[in-house]
């Protein structure tokens, strides 16, 4: 599998026309103890959801993951006010599936296009910076998660079970 050549630090920062995404430092603990914590937010998330030790640990796995690949998990926020809406990038799957994009916003976030936003802002990076193939895992009846993948471009491949659960599995190609 061919990873993405490391991007230098000020290329790491993504803006949207709403959204500003920033690799996750040890400032965030706070508001990533809060969103791992929160069952409304990580409950359907790989594991469930979080303690704090396991938020911190967690936390320099994914600086160090940005360190090696030169990509990872960005923390979202909303650039005209600088609220902190969440969570939204790409990892590394533990099953061996590949990298996938995942994506954990408040629930005050719903309805307003800005999963989809960073989202696409991150697959879109993804691509850029060499990945061929991006994947994303969604439970059957996370119908919102499931729309937001395929708003971007993402195309059902496969599926599997996983604690009595369905989950659907999406992919983005790289086109170029």
């Amino acid at each position: 599998m061919r990873h993405a050549l490391p991007i230098p630090l000020p290329g790491r920062l993504v803006r949207t026309p709403r959204l500003t995404l920033v690799p996750p430092g040890k400032e965030n603990l706070p508001d990533l103890i809060r969103l791992k914590s929160d069952p409304r937010v990580f409950e359907l998330m790989l594991h469930g959801t979080r303690s704090e030790e396991r938020t911190r640990e967690e936390l320099e796995d994914d600086i160090e993951f940005w360190q090696v690949r030169g990509y990872g998990t960005w923390c979202v926020y909303l650039t005209e006010t600088g609220e902190f809406l969440g969570i939204a990038g790409l990892m590394e799957r533990p099953d061996g599936r590949g990298v996938a994009m995942r994506f954990a916003l408040w629930p005050e976030c719903r309805g307003k296009g800005y999963a989809r936003e960073a989202a696409r802002a991150g697959l879109q990076f993804g691509h850029r910076a060499g990945l061929d193939r991006i994947i994303a895992v969604a439970w059957e009846e996370n119908l919102a998660s499931r729309a937001v993948l395929q708003e971007i471009g993402m195309r059902e491949c496969d599926a599997f079970q996983y604690r009595g659960r369905r989950m659907v599995v999406y992919e983005s190609l790289r086109t170029d």
